[in-house]
């Protein structure tokens, strides 16, 4: 099961440039029963392990926007570590219930927004004007959010770069899985110090993760990406709703 979930994942990053943490996080929490906090760091450590494997191939077909991913980390970098350390402060004081309400309301509200943004027109956006510094403020919350949840970075800076940037869709894709590589990379390392994750299943997540990494590439020029995309979101909000859903059952029991 382990491999397939890894398998499973990484294709959907491929194929859509996100998925990573957003997706791995709810179904290790809600399938395989791993506590959340040690999810995050694994959500984390897969996405860096999936995104080293499509990183190189973005960089090599010259879908890297170097500029514009210098000002996406000048403040998604530093957001991931202040989102750990957070997450660290609800560890340290017992809140895993609020953490797993917090975690629901991430997703669904970034599953929301994503399929009101699905539903606009697909346009080519080579006309807007050129805003990249405006993602050094934007980064930052969305690097937060990373730090904390393993969510959004795939989902956020691609919706990001897509308003505030003359990028084509392929550049997009690659800046942000790009974007996505170093700031996971940031999270992971953090979480490796404060929270015990097991190996073995991130060994087994990153073994099915490498040929749904490697099946995905090969598809992604085949496959459209919205009506995935939009399927994806649909089902995070349903995840999401699962987490809210379990948070207020246990609130609701009389202590």
């Amino acid at each position: 099961m382990q491999y397939i979930i890894g398998f499973v994942i990484a294709l959907f990053i491929a194929l859509t440039g996100v998925g990573a943490g957003t997706v791995t996080v709810p179904v290790l929490v809600l399938f395989l029963g791993v506590p959340a906090p040690e999810a995050v760091g694994i959500g984390l450590m897969f996405a860096t392990a999936v995104k080293l494997i499509l990183v190189p191939s973005q960089i090599v077909r010259g879908n890297v926007a170097w500029r514009t991913l210098g000002f996406m980390l000048l403040g998604g970098a530093p957001g991931v570590l202040i989102g750990s350390l957070f997450l660290k402060h609800l560890v340290t004081t017992g809140s895993q219930n609020l953490l797993n309400a917090l975690l629901g309301a991430i997703l669904v509200s970034t599953a929301s927004w994503q399929i009101v943004f699905s539903l606009r027109p697909a346009r080519q956006n080579q006309g807007t004007r050129d805003r990249s510094p405006l993602l050094s403020w934007l980064m930052f919350p969305v690097g937060a959010e990373v730090g904390f949840s393993s969510a959004g970075a795939g989902a956020l800076g691609s919706a990001a770069l897509l308003s505030l940037t003359p990028l084509a869709p392929a550049q997009i894709v690659g800046t942000d899985i790009a974007f996505g590589f170093v700031v996971s990379l940031l999270g992971s390392g953090a979480h490796w110090f404060s929270h015990a994750a097991s190996q073995e299943l991130l060994l087994m997540l990153i073994a099915g993760g490498v040929f749904g990494a490697i099946a995905g590439t090969v598809l992604s020029t085949r496959i459209p990406r919205r009506p995935l995309r939009f399927a994806l979101w649909i089902w995070l909000m349903i995840l999401g709703g699962q987490f809210l859903l379990n948070s207020y059952k246990v609130w609701a029991v009389p202590h």
